[in-house]
C-alpha cells in the first residue's frame, strides 16, 4: 500500500486523452498554440480578473522564478522554515533569484502567524545597505503539515507585509486540495486576499508534469518570458503543457480530483481519531495525513507493507510533543487512492 505521496500516482486518463488529442497534427511553437491559450483564458474566467499566465514542468520550477521575479538578488524572502522552497527545492530560489536570501521563520502546522513575520521584519532594517531588504513573503497552500490558511488570515499576513512593501507569493502546488475544503472560490483565497502571485500546481493533482505561475497583476510579469526561457522552462511543443491543463481545468476536473483525494483523507483521519492506537499530528485539511505513531503501530504497518514517510516534528504544537520511540508518519492519498487500501490501512493501525 502507497502513501508515500500524490507524486507516485499516474496522471488523471482525461488529462491523458487531452494529451493524446493535442498530439495530432501541427502547432504554433513556444506557447502560442490554441491549447495554451485557451488555458490563459480559463485561468481568467477561474480567477476572474486578467491574469498573466506562464506553464512550465515542475513546482520547483514554478516557486524558484515567481518568486525571481519580484525579489532582487539582495532581497530576502520570507518563508516558514519548513516550507518547501526550504527543504525540498536545492538553491534553486536562491539560485534563479540570483543570491536573494530566504529567512525562514517557525510556526505550528507549518503555518506562519502575523506577529511572527513583524518580528522578523523588525530585525531586517529597511534601507540599510548592510542587511538583504525584505522584499516578499511565500505561504504554502496547502501546507507541508497539510493544514491550510482561511482568507482571513492570508489577510491578515498581507496586511502584516504590506507596511514594507513586501509582494505575496503562494506556493499552491496542493492549492486545489486547500481550496474545495475552504469552499470559497479561487479569487477569494488569492488575490482578493493579497496574494500576489501564485505557483498553481497540476502534477500532484492528475497532471503528468504541468504546472503554472499566475502573475494577479500582469505588470508583474514582464521578465518572466525571459526567466523561464533562460531556465529551460520554455518548451517548444507547448501544446504538451496546454494540453494537460485544459483536460484539468475543463469541467472542474481538477476539484473533483481533489475532492476524491481529501475524503480518503477524512476517512483515515476520521477513524484515527475515534481510537486510541494513534492520533493526529495535526488537523486533516487537505488530502495529508500526519499521524503520532507507537512503535507497536509502526511495527504493524510495516508488516503490513504500508508505505509512509517518516516526517519532521518540528511544527508540532509544544504542548504536544513526541515520547519516546514516537514518530510522525505523512499518509498521502490522491485522486487515485481506492477506498479498500484505505480501509486496510484503518485497519492494520487499529490491530
Amino acid at each position: 500500500m502507497d502513501f508515500f505521496s500524490d507524486n507516485t500516482a499516474a496522471a488523471s486518463p482525461r488529462v491523458m486523452a487531452a494529451l493524446a488529442a493535442a498530439n495530432a497534427g501541427s502547432a504554433s511553437p513556444y506557447g502560442k498554440d490554441d491549447w495554451t491559450r485557451r488555458v490563459e483564458e480559463r485561468f481568467a474566467t477561474i480567477f476572474e480578473r486578467e491574469v498573466a499566465v506562464f506553464l512550465v514542468l515542475t513546482g520547483t520550477a514554478a516557486n524558484a522564478l515567481a518568486l525571481a521575479s519580484i525579489v532582487k538578488p539582495w532581497g530576502a524572502i520570507l518563508t516558514h522554515e519548513e516550507a518547501h522552497v526550504v527543504e525540498d527545492e536545492c538553491g534553486a530560489p536562491e539560485f534563479f533569484t540570483n543570491g536573494a536570501k530566504l529567512v525562514d521563520l517557525p510556526g505550528t502546522g507549518a503555518k506562519l502567524k502575523p506577529e511572527t513575520v513583524t518580528k522578523a521584519l523588525s530585525h531586517l532594517r529597511a534601507g540599510d545597505f548592510h542587511q538583504v531588504q525584505a522584499q516578499a513573503l511565500t505561504i504554502t497552500q496547502a501546507t507541508e503539515c497539510g493544514t491550510i490558511y482561511t482568507p482571513a488570515e492570508v489577510r491578515a499576513l498581507k496586511d502584516a507585509v504590506t507596511p514594507r512593501g513586501l509582494k505575496l507569493h503562494m506556493d499552491g502546488a496542493r492549492f486545489a486540495n486547500a481550496l474545495v475544503t475552504l469552499g470559497c472560490t479561487p479569487a477569494e483565497i488569492t488575490w482578493k486576499a493579497g496574494v500576489d502571485v501564485l505557483s498553481f500546481g497540476g502534477t500532484k493533482n492528475g497532471a503528468l508534469a504541468a504546472e503554472a505561475v499566475i502573475f494577479f497583476d500582469p505588470a508583474e510579469a514582464e521578465e518572466m518570458k525571459w526567466r523561464r526561457k533562460r531556465a529551460g522552462q520554455t518548451l517548444s511543443k507547448g501544446r504538451v503543457l496546454g494540453a494537460q491543463f485544459e483536460g484539468l481545468l475543463a469541467d472542474d476536473h481538477w476539484l473533483d480530483l481533489a475532492r476524491h483525494a481529501n475524503a480518503r483523507a477524512k476517512r483515515l483521519a476520521d477513524s484515527v481519531a475515534q481510537g486510541s492506537q494513534a492520533r493526529l499530528a495535526w488537523p486533516c485539511q487537505a488530502n495529508e495525513v500526519f499521524l503520532v505513531l507507537p512503535p507497536t503501530v509502526q511495527e504493524r504497518l510495516k508488516s503490513a507493507g504500508v508505505g509512509y514517510y517518516d516526517w519532521s516534528a518540528r511544527s508540532l504544537p509544544p504542548e504536544a510533543p513526541l515520547k519516546d520511540g514516537e514518530i510522525v508518519g505523512r499518509f498521502v492519498m490522491s485522486f487515485a487512492t481506492e477506498a479498500d487500501d484505505v480501509e486496510r490501512l484503518v485497519a492494520a493501525i487499529a490491530g
